[in-house]
């Protein structure tokens, strides 16, 4: 999906500040997020990689021909395997706060705990895993630094957490792929509530109130965000994430936008931008 520099652009104002991260353990099998076969195969993959630390589990769990997008890790799963002793000797932590399951696609939305090899001693993530034959075979993530204050003063991944609405998913999906190609400034009360609209980014107040404030400051700034490419849209439930790519401050940039939808209007919106570096440590591109 191609699209122009647009209201959404300005609606989603994914920021490289983050939040202050909250408890950081590991997910529990027993966690009611946990609830299908592959989400529990995954957060096994996530605790082998992040919580074991284990070389013999991880090649349960990951493919030999790991792809990876990450910029800065090379592709394969060995790359992975010699990163371990890294993040054991850090005593890094994490915890996954959505877990979303659409076909042979994972969805997690992380933060992790001393996470210096990460680039702050606090992140926030999305993690992508594509799943092939119970094992791991692709992965796509965004990272940013944790901020210690936002402007709605909600965290960067607080806020309902559970998947609803499963039988809307395939609706829920259209209304963000019909959000993401709406160009037009207008027509944003058609998809965000008029009347609960709760922001995680750090830049921006909560309700259509903040969001005129943000797109106002923009303008004045001539610093909107491009969205040049939708990549993806994943989803589950009430539950939708689109990766995308763009332009900002004359940058290349990957965008996460994580949105809950009720009663078919989005209210609640959660993003991660990270610059896309002209160099990466493998080919795959970060999409």
């Amino acid at each position: 999906m191609e699209l122009k520099t647009s209201f959404i652009a300005a609606a989603m104002l994914t920021t490289v500040t983050m939040l202050s991260a909250c408890g950081s353990t590991a997910t529990e099998s027993n966690d009611p997020k946990v609830n299908s076969p592959m989400k529990e195969t995954a957060m096994e993959a996530q605790d082998a990689f992040f919580k074991d630390f284990d070389a013999v589990e991880m090649k349960k769990y990951f493919r030999e021909d790991y792809i990876q997008h990450n910029p800065h890790v090379p592709t394969g799963l060995a790359p992975a395997l010699g990163f371990l002793p890294v993040l054991k000797d850090a005593g890094i932590t994490y915890k996954t706060h959505r877990l979303l399951e659409d076909g042979n696609f994972i969805i997690m939305h992380n933060t992790y705990d001393n996470a210096e090899a990460f680039g702050a001693k606090e992140v926030v993530t999305f993690d992508v895993w594509r799943m092939q034959d119970g094992q791991v075979a692709e992965h796509w993530d965004a990272v940013s630094p944790v901020a210690k204050e936002t402007a709605s003063g909600r965290s960067q991944f607080d806020g309902p957490t559970l998947v609803t609405d499963t039988d809307k998913t395939k609706e829920n999906k259209q209304l963000i792929a019909d959000f993401m190609e709406d160009v037009f400034f207008g027509k944003a009360p058609e998809y965000i509530s008029t009347e609960q609209y709760d922001q995680h980014n750090t830049m921006v107040k909560d309700g259509l109130d903040g969001l005129n404030e943000a797109l106002a400051y923009l303008a004045s700034q001539n610093n909107m965000f491009e969205y040049h490419k939708v990549h993806r849209i994943l989803g589950e439930g009430n539950f939708v994430l689109a990766q995308s790519e763009g332009r900002w401050n004359g940058k290349a940039q990957a965008f996460y936008d994580l949105f809950r939808i009720e009663n078919d209007k989005i209210v609640e919106h959660w993003d991660i931008i990270q610059e896309i570096p002209e160099q990466m440590a493998h080919d795959n591109g970060m999409f």
